[in-house]
């Protein structure tokens, strides 16, 4: 990848597409009457601070961003499609984000770590080889949950917007590959090597250490995807990614020509606010 081009991410909401900057993030999306419906705001406060450069703390900052930005985005894309005016916001937004954050640490997190450690109580095996049954068992969670929901109508029509979103940044970043689900998986390979190395811990340990270690592996994960977007054109990093672009095969379909001019007037709005906030801080720098 050119290291001068900005790096670019976005995600699918609800028959839309949600397309982030560096200092701004602009949402598409078709309403039931067919026309494009258009949300964007500038990025301020921990988004833009020097928070933001500091290697591995910003991996948190990412992740903060796919919950707190993603929910709330993708709850103006359900109302686009409902006519309702309503936003989760103040003490809704943080409750809706701890439901799905204990969901996620519960079931690839906390699920595969007792199952594992219950089976370890039956079958003769060490800690080590149990830490790393956890770890295949959290990958085949990831895969088999994504493979479920992608069964479902609706989900299907997010995956195909997901196509679009992908399209879209390709077409303008040269063939740049950065998506959530190199994010997600990155982070689950990288906890079996993590965990594994633990060693034995008693269960209520080992449960609290993977709540824990959380932050470390997203920041890890986060370090690990900027790396290997920088070295695309290294053939030993194009076999690495190999896994990450099989996973993103399972979250992303082939778009309509109607989800490309969504996701097409998405990222025009988004590069158009960024580009007018490069002009406002060389006005008032």
């Amino acid at each position: 990848m050119n290291e001068r081009m900005p790096a670019y991410g976005g995600q699918a909401v609800i028959e839309g597409v949600l397309m982030r900057g560096k200092s701004s993030v602009a949402m598409a999306n078709r309403a039931p009457n067919q026309e494009i419906i258009i949300h964007h705001e500038k990025l301020s406060g921990v988004y833009t601070s020097k928070l933001t450069k500091i290697p591995f703390l910003r991996g948190l900052i990412g992740l903060w961003d796919a919950l707190g930005l993603g929910i709330r985005y993708l709850t103006l894309s359900a109302n686009v499609q409902t006519g309702e005016e309503e936003k989760i916001e103040g003490p809704m937004l943080y409750i809706t984000m701890a439901i799905s954050l204990i969901f996620g640490i519960g079931l690839f997190f906390l699920a595969p770590a007792l199952v594992s450690a219950l089976l370890a109580r039956f079958i003769d095996m060490s800690p080590w080889v149990s830490n790393l049954l956890e770890g295949i068992f959290r990958l085949v969670m990831l895969i088999a949950y994504l493979w479920a929901i992608g069964k479902m109508p609706d989900i299907k029509r997010v995956f195909m917007y997901h196509g679009a979103e992908h399209k879209t940044i390709n077409a303008y970043e040269d063939g740049a590959e950065r998506c959530g689900t190199s994010f997600i998986l990155t982070l689950v390979i990288l906890s079996i090597l993590l965990f594994s190395m633990l060693g034995p811990l008693p269960l209520h340990w080992r449960m609290i250490s993977r709540i824990l270690m959380i932050p470390v592996l997203a920041g890890l994960a986060y370090e690990y995807i900027r790396w290997v977007s920088k070295h695309l054109d290294n053939p030993l990093v194009r076999i690495l990614i190999r896994p990450n672009l099989a996973l993103q095969n399972m979250t992303t379909r082939e778009p309509s020509n109607d989800m490309l001019e969504v996701s097409i007037q998405a990222f025009n709005l988004m590069t158009s606010l960024e580009k007018e906030s490069e002009q406002n801080l060389l006005v008032h720098p």
